[in-house]
C-alpha cells in the first residue's frame, strides 16, 4: 500500500474524523490491511479566518508548505489536506514538493456532478466564499454555489465546534442553516467545512447532501490501494 501524508490540525477533530473514516473504509482483517498515514497534526497553522476574513492574520501558506516538505521527508507518497478553506493555499502545498496532491475541492466537484447536482447549498466558512475557494472547480463542472445572504451564523457555529461545544446543542443550528439554503433554491447541500462534518446527521432528510471529507476519504483509500494519483494542480 501507498502512504498518504495528511496536513492536519485544521481543526484537530476534523483530522481525527478523517482518520476514523479511513479506518471504516477498509474491510480489514488485521492491522496491516489498513491505510498507512503520516499525519502532521498541526493546530498552530495560522488562522485561515484571520487571514481571509479579518485580513489581519499571518499567511498560512509558508507553514503549510513546510508541513508538506516534512511529510515528504517522512516518507509520504501523496498529500491530502482535510480543510476546505485551507485549499486557498493549495498552490503553495503543491509547489513545495514533487508529491501528488489529492485536491479535496476538485474531488468534491466531480462527485457533485456525478450525482446530478446543480445548485449547491454551501455549508461552509464565510472565508470559503470570500476567497472564492470553490469558484474554479465549480465553474469547470457547471455548478452554481448557493450562499446564505448572511452567513455569519455559520461562522459562529464553526467557531463553537472549534471551541469544543457539545455537538448535541449545535445540531439544531446546523439544521436551520441547511433549511435556509434549501429555501434559497439549493438542490443539493454540501458540507464544505470539516468542522461541520462532525454533525452531518443534523442535515434535513428532504434533500441530498455531500460531505467533502467523504470525497477525500474515497480518494485517499483509492490512492493507497491502487497508487493512482490525481493530477497535480
Amino acid at each position: 500500500m501507498k502512504t498518504v501524508g495528511i496536513l492536519g490540525g485544521m481543526g484537530p477533530e476534523a483530522t481525527i474524523l478523517l482518520m476514523q473514516k479511513l479506518l471504516a473504509a477498509v474491510p480489514a482483517r488485521d492491522d496491516s490491511d489498513h491505510i498507512p498515514l503520516i499525519v502532521h497534526q498541526n493546530p498552530q497553522v495560522p488562522s485561515r479566518i484571520k487571514a481571509l476574513i479579518e485580513g489581519t492574520g499571518e499567511d498560512p501558506g509558508p507553514t503549510l508548505a513546510r508541513m508538506a516538505r516534512d511529510l515528504e521527508a517522512a516518507g509520504a507518497q501523496a498529500l491530502a489536506m482535510p480543510c476546505n478553506t485551507a485549499h486557498h493555499y493549495a498552490p503553495a502545498v503543491v509547489a513545495a514538493t514533487s508529491l501528488p496532491f489529492l485536491n479535496m475541492l476538485d474531488l468534491t466537484a466531480a462527485a457533485l456532478v456525478a450525482q446530478g447536482a446543480r445548485r449547491i447549498g454551501m455549508l461552509a466558512s464565510p472565508a470559503t466564499r470570500l476567497a472564492g475557494v470553490f469558484a474554479a472547480p465549480f465553474a469547470a463542472h457547471g455548478l452554481t454555489p448557493v450562499f446564505l445572504p448572511d452567513d455569519s451564523d455559520l461562522l459562529t457555529l464553526i467557531r463553537a465546534v472549534k471551541a469544543g461545544e457539545v455537538a448535541a446543542s449545535l445540531k439544531p443550528r446546523l439544521t436551520h442553516e441547511a433549511e435556509a439554503l434549501l429555501a434559497e433554491g439549493a438542490d443539493h447541500l454540501l458540507v464544505a467545512c470539516t468542522e461541520l462534518s462532525l454533525m452531518t446527521d443534523a442535515l434535513p432528510r428532504t434533500a441530498p447532501h455531500t460531505d467533502s471529507l467523504d470525497c477525500l476519504t474515497v480518494a485517499i483509500a483509492r490512492f493507497a490501494q491502487n497508487g493512482a494519483p490525481q493530477e497535480r494542480l
